[in-house]
């Protein structure tokens, strides 16, 4: 069973998402939050695999709860998904940049819903929708890379740039492999390697790291 935790400050959208995880065999919610305070402390009593994590919330919100749970030791298996109204929200991009698996927008379909959560549960990220993509690209124009962003890539091999570039393209694997002539199983050990290097959680702070590092620029992707 897949554990979820509900994080919104609005009853009835809580209520329906409950209602249509508990028809579903393989999904279970743990918990309830209504702001982000209470949401990483469940996290932290719960132990979910997901946490679906509305921003907009009053008190701390959740970007702020998804930075604290992205950072604490302890619930470094809990992935955070992010749910939003629309999808040209500045939080957004913050909310992935500091760790948050992928987003959704909340008039999602069931079945979006369902397989979005099976996908962060399984330790990958949400990366499959272009607009994921649109939303790193738009905020990465307002800003040029900085020379403290291009340090961070010093760690990284020349090899390893060149995955990274590929990563924040969304290309999976496989099609790194075929770019670079190496086999998928090379190029998963590679972004294993960036990923350590970096102290990435996953595929999507590294799309978000080749963004604002320069290694890829809006409109190639």
């Amino acid at each position: 069973m897949i554990r979820v935790l509900l994080a919104d400050d609005q009853t009835v959208v809580r209520a329906g998402f409950r209602a249509l995880l508990d028809l579903t065999d393989d999904l279970v919610v743990v918990a309830e939050a209504g702001e982000g305070t209470e949401a990483v402390e469940l996290a932290r009593t719960t132990r979910p695999d997901v946490v679906l994590m509305d921003i907009r919330m009053p008190g701390v919100d959740g970007l702020e709860a998804t930075r604290r749970i992205v950072a604490a030791p302890d619930l470094a298996t809990v992935r955070v998904l992010i749910l939003t109204t629309y999808e040209a929200d500045a939080y957004v991009f913050e909310a992935l940049r500091s760790g948050a698996a992928g987003f959704l927008l909340k008039d999602v379909e069931p079945d979006g819903l369902r397989e979005a959560i099976r996908t962060v549960a399984a330790g990958r990220s949400l990366l499959a929708p272009a607009v994921t993509r649109r939303v790193i690209e738009e905020f990465a124009r307002l800003k040029a890379p900085e020379e403290h962003a291009r340090k961070r890539l010093a760690p990284l091999t020349a090899r390893e740039r060149e995955v990274l570039a590929l990563v924040g393209r969304g290309l999976p694997n496989e099609e790194i492999g075929t770019h670079l002539i190496m086999s998928p199983l090379t190029a998963k050990t590679h972004v294993s390697r960036i990923l350590a290097k970096l102290g990435a959680r996953d595929r999507a702070q590294l799309v978000v790291i080749a963004y604002e590092t320069g290694l890829v620029r809006p409109g190639e992707a």
